[in-house]
């Protein structure tokens, strides 16, 4: 599994990704900081990657898009450090892989993921 990692996520949460045997690259790692939000979704399509933001416009996007890929998982917690994501992403990654692997739009907040399968 490839995961893109947005300028919302912490860099640190891609260094543990690899840490842990993934491939994973941070949007500021590339020099794309500044790239639109529709441009990172394609980006991850192209690349099969799966986008970890902090960004609600890419549930739009990707609602709009239609399409099964990229999944993306959204953070939405009050605590983004990077050891809180990690802790969530690694409990989504263990339960729900198979989901991700398919495609999946899957929205984090604490205690709780919804996952919704693409297209929606």
């Amino acid at each position: 599994m490839k995961f893109l990692v947005d300028m919302g996520v912490s860099p640190h949460v891609c260094a543990d990704l690899r840490a842990q045997g993934y491939d994973c690259r941070h949007i500021a790692e590339e020099g794309l900081e500044r790239l639109p939000d529709r441009d990172i979704l394609s980006k991850a399509r192209e690349e099969h990657c799966v986008l970890l933001t902090h960004d609600l416009d890419f549930a739009e996007l990707v609602a709009i898009g239609g399409t099964q890929w990229p999944s993306v998982i959204i953070f939405r917690l009050r605590n983004m450090r990077p050891d809180n994501i990690r802790r969530y992403l690694n409990e989504i990654l263990r339960l729900h892989g198979e989901a991700i692997e398919r495609g999946a739009l899957i929205s984090v907040t604490e205690g709780q993921a919804r996952i919704r399968q693409l297209p929606l």
